[in-house]
């Protein structure tokens, strides 16, 4: 977490923009079929570990991770960075007032945080208004709740067009963080068990996570 945050400092102190990728195994699995989608997290500044099957993966290359990076563990302390050094904060996405009430958790913990937020889409129509905020807010740092891949996708095809620093897609991290989705206790996640709190909470997510097995096949297969 401290690298990671160490490194988006150094993007905003750089300026712009810069996609920040919080990556699981169905981000690589998708990308695996999907060369769109693989360009662009081949394009971002700083690729995140979002879970325990990532940095496995990772480890058997030979490679060293202190460990994950999760999009809802990120928010917190990036905001406290934000409220530190004077960076301006977007929150982008999740249902209307959703972004509201965390930016207002957010200004709460920070009083020195200037956040601003708006529901928006990842859908061209709403491309206007969404720029028209990110822009009035001098925005430095852009979390995107679009889900994937649409936060993504999103991100860049508007990425000239920003006009921020960083950009990062955080899935489904502010109804997380407001209470509206339960994670997983942290036992669960320390042990890599989140995705089957998730698909206990979530049965619907059976079949994105059917890919899973396949994942660890893959990464089996691939050697060290």
């Amino acid at each position: 977490m401290s690298s990671a945050l160490g490194e988006i400092e150094r993007f905003v102190d750089q300026g712009g923009p810069h996609l920040v990728a919080t990556v699981n195994p169905e981000f690589v699995m998708r990308a695996q079929g999907d060369g769109e989608f693989a360009r662009v997290l081949d394009s971002a500044a700083l690729c995140l570990a979002d879970g325990t099957g990532v940095v496995w993966a990772v480890r058997r290359r030979g490679c060293t991770l202190a460990g994950p990076v999760a999009g809802a563990d990120l928010i917190e302390p990036l905001a406290a960075l934000c409220a530190r050094r004077g960076f301006r904060l977007f929150l982008l996405g999740a249902k209307p007032g959703v972004a509201d009430e965390l930016a207002a958790q957010l200004r709460a913990a920070n009083p020195d945080l200037a956040v601003a937020a708006h529901a928006g889409g990842p859908g061209p129509s709403f491309d206007v208004e969404t720029l028209e905020r990110v822009h009035a807010h001098k925005t430095d740092v852009l979390l995107v709740a679009f889900g994937a891949p649409a936060q993504e996708m999103w991100i860049d095809r508007l990425r000239d067009r920003l006009g921020v620093a960083v950009a990062v897609g955080v899935g489904g991290s502010f109804d997380y963080l407001t209470g509206r989705a339960r994670r997983a206790p942290v036992w669960m996640r320390r042990a890599g068990l989140e995705w089957l709190h998730r698909l206990g909470r979530q049965p619907w997510r059976v079949r994105r996570m059917a890919v899973l097995p396949v994942y660890a096949l893959k990464v089996l297969s691939a050697g060290k």
